[in-house]
């Protein structure tokens, strides 16, 4: 059997007493490091909160999960993930290996950024496709998510954009000659994610100009740390959000869209002119 279980976004209390008792019950416990981060929170508290040694997984581990499935034959395996379960397409791929190889599953959900996101006081039903923005190198600048962030905002809906994190990977050079030295964590930040999305934009100009509707002007909010006591949600405009200081991970941005009155109110309480 293979629990996936949602830990929520704070610590070790945030979880629901029905997971705590299957986490007790079970004879192996994973944690999903790859796709998210537990904040204020580290394996030494956890494993002391449930009385047993938890396992990493990092990505490659994570995507390569033929152990978990094969133990998850005998043992009753948890597979504790940050937020919620169902939230990134890894584990929804997770489960299917699992009905590939008969092995019974069953998922507990918890609180994620999809619905923490409702703090800002936009409406969640107003919001579109979610857009992962993948953090810029020297090798590579993608950008596909910007069409989709347009496509939303022709809509008049918003856009949630979750902000690229990189938990023991490997550089290029790594990659290549098979050593297990892995980068340091790496967290894009709201700042580095408007830029990018400003500079895609630009470009668009020469290109599109139809679809290069992301500018200065652009309203948006800045998410810090959601869930957590000392969360942070910042509106403004573009120009004023990309030189904001929001602090330590994790950050998420919003795309606004067209407003509702009371959505109006709510960016209006949340300027960052409250926070100067």
């Amino acid at each position: 059997m293979l629990y996936l279980i949602g830990l929520g976004l704070s610590g070790v209390d945030d979880i629901t007493i029905k997971s705590y008792e299957i986490i007790k019950d079970c004879d192996k416990i994973y944690m999903d490091i790859y796709t998210s981060i537990l904040i204020g929170t580290d394996k030494k508290t956890l494993e002391l909160y449930y009385e047993k040694p938890i396992n990493y997984l990092n990505r490659e581990l994570l995507e390569e999960s033929d152990d978990l499935i094969k133990e998850a034959l005998s043992l009753k395996i948890c597979l504790l993930i940050i937020g919620d379960p169902l939230s990134a397409t890894t584990h929804s791929e997770i489960i299917l290996r699992c009905i590939d190889n008969n092995v019974k599953y069953k998922v507990l959900h918890n609180s994620s950024i999809i619905t923490a996101v409702g703090d800002c006081g936009l409406q969640i039903y107003k919001f579109g496709e979610i857009v992962s923005i993948v953090a810029w190198d020297e090798f590579c600048k993608p950008a596909s998510f910007y069409d989709k962030i347009i496509a939303n905002m022709k809509r008049g809906l918003h856009t949630l954009c979750l902000l690229d994190i990189k938990i023991q990977e490997k550089s290029i050079e790594n990659i290549i000659k098979n050593r297990p030295i892995y980068e340091p964590p790496y967290f894009l930040t709201i700042n580095k994610a408007i830029y990018q999305l400003l500079e895609i934009s630009k470009s668009k100009l020469k290109e599109d100009p139809d679809n290069a509707l992301i500018n200065l002007s652009t309203k948006g909010f800045g998410l810090a740390r959601m869930g957590n006591d000392n969360q942070k949600i910042v509106s403004g405009k573009m120009e004023e959000l990309l030189n904001f200081q929001f602090g330590l991970p994790l950050h998420s941005l919003v795309i606004v869209g067209e407003l509702h009155d009371v959505e109006q109110k709510f960016y209006e309480y949340f300027s960052m002119l409250n926070y100067i």
